[in-house]
């Protein structure tokens, strides 16, 4: 299989209610979709979601690296992936998102090549996986009421973001808590909302108050690997790194000190499956479990994601409910989700053949 063109378009899909990133909301999600066509017709998908407040990254510029990583591996052999992916990661810095939506659609064709699923061709561990219901900050009363929704949908994980107000945060996990009976596992974002100090005093009457919670992901600022070390060292609740864990560099740096006790790892930040693999390979080896998460984004990303967290055996968790904010799917073919399985396609590859709405645009 010879890369012989490279082709994108974007997609604009209505949500069922605004989705809130940072203090503002968005009604519609706006991502990248990336065809690679091969000399035998093959397509491989991949796609990239704009996230400038996470990874820097906007429609344009995604467009304007897929462009130019285009250049560089055109005529290339899927047969040599290494090769190719080599050469995307050396052709620009950065840009994980948009390399990442290269990298999507070349393990596409190369289990296509294979004639087997994705989720096979990297590992096989299961073919399904169980994903947690992200309770977005909003007022007490309608958290709750977004609690109360999804457990009777059959969530038995939900995840609680916080970190807007740290006075009040402890007051909301005690009465989410409460509203959620017990048997379903709770898990708080901190979504670097808080200072060391005062992730230490909340989790620590998180434990006094006996109010179960699994972990806290990302209670600091990202940068502040010290910051997190000292939270870990100072609470017994599993603390997980995300925003901290950027890509391969910044895995090793966090690994290295010690400074959490799961990874959250996603696509978009570490440049897709071939860089998020060094990462789980890092923490697999230092007894560090993993989490499976992902931004705003559509079945495409959603399907890649869920087969690498599918594949791998100390993926013990996945944070992938994006696709179920959407009014419609435009996406045929790809994962399917019952209650909070995500069920993997035994199709070859990604098991995606066509995206309807799809908006070609000249590169």
């Amino acid at each position: 299989m010879i890369i012989k063109d490279i082709k994108v378009g974007k997609i604009t899909v209505p949500l069922k209610k605004p989705f809130l990133i940072g203090n503002k909301p968005y009604n519609f999600s706006k991502e990248v979709i990336l065809k690679i066509i091969t000399d035998n017709g093959e397509i491989g998908f991949g796609s990239a979601a704009p996230a400038p407040r996470v990874t820097g990254e906007t429609e344009d510029s995604i467009v304007g690296a897929i462009k130019h990583i285009a250049e560089h591996i055109k005529g290339m052999d899927i047969s040599c992936l290494e090769c190719i992916t080599k050469t995307i990661d050396e052709c620009i810095r950065g840009n994980n998102s948009a390399k990442a939506a290269f990298d999507m659609a070349l393990y596409d064709l190369a289990a296509k090549r294979s004639n087997i699923p994705l989720y096979k061709l990297l590992g096989g561990y299961n073919s399904d996986i169980l994903t947690d219901m992200t309770i977005q900050y909003d007022t007490v009363e309608n958290m709750v009421s977004a609690a109360y929704e999804a457990v009777n949908d059959g969530y038995s994980n939900i995840k609680i973001k916080l970190g807007k107000n740290p006075e009040n945060d402890l007051e909301r996990v005690k009465l989410l808590r409460k509203a959620i009976r017990k048997g379903i596992k709770v898990r708080v974002d901190g979504n670097q909302g808080w200072s060391p100090k005062e992730a230490v005093k909340i989790i620590r009457k998180i434990e006094e108050l006996d109010l179960d919670i699994e972990f806290v992901e990302q209670p600091v600022k990202a940068w502040d690997i010290e910051g997190l070390k000292f939270v870990k060292e100072n609470v017994d609740t599993l603390i997980l790194a995300d925003e901290s864990v950027f890509a391969t560099p910044e895995a090793f740096k966090i690994i290295q000190n010690r400074a959490c006790d799961l990874i959250n790892i996603k696509l978009m930040k570490s440049g897709g499956i071939h860089n998020a693999m060094k990462i789980y390979n890092m923490a697999d080896t230092m007894g560090i479990k993993c989490m499976m998460g992902c931004m705003l984004e559509s079945k495409v990303g959603i399907t890649a994601a869920a087969s690498f967290a599918a594949a791998k055996s100390n993926m013990i968790i996945s944070d992938l409910d994006t696709m179920l904010y959407f009014s419609e799917d435009p996406i045929v073919g790809g994962a399917t989700i019952e209650g909070n399985r995500i069920i993997l396609s035994d199709e070859p590859g990604l098991g995606i053949t066509d995206i309807i709405g799809w908006e070609e645009i000249s590169i």
